[in-house]
């Protein structure tokens, strides 16, 4: 069982098809957390329950919503970018997380490997995005 970071694949040939929209007002991203048991990465297509991290708190199966920031373009790099997310009163021990898009069948778009197990008890569990810049937002097309 492995969580290994990365843009997934199916996701790169979707974009070309028009599959996601990441327009502030396009479709709605979820990020789902998940266990060290859980194996998503780069073949990833779509969310998953398997391996989710249980209901706590604020967080329940499917994750939470991201509210997108829409897109920007900066020199040759296009980028988007989510406010952060957090789960309150949750006691949460996740390893992992999948951004995948609801409205549109589930389908994955990226993974992301907290490098650890990152663990809060009945409080605040947050993901804090990079700064929404062409060298750092968390998804980008340079």
């Amino acid at each position: 069982m492995a969580i290994t970071q990365a843009m997934c694949s199916s996701f790169k040939g979707e974009i070309l098809q028009s599959l996601h929209n990441f327009d502030a007002a396009g479709n709605t991203f979820k990020l789902a957390l998940y266990t060290s048991a859980a194996t998503i990465n780069a073949s990833t297509t779509a969310y998953s329950a398997t391996d989710e991290v249980p209901n706590s708190g604020s967080y329940s199966a499917g994750g939470g919503t991201l509210v997108n920031q829409g897109v920007v373009v900066s020199g040759t790099t296009g980028f988007t970018d989510f406010a952060d997310l957090s789960f309150t009163t949750a006691t949460i021990t996740a390893r992992g997380a999948l951004i995948y898009n609801s409205t549109n069948a589930n389908r994955a778009v990226c993974v992301l490997d907290f490098g650890s197990d990152k663990i809060s008890t009945a409080g605040t569990f947050s993901i804090i995005f990079p700064t929404a810049y062409a060298t750092d937002a968390i998804i980008r097309i340079a």
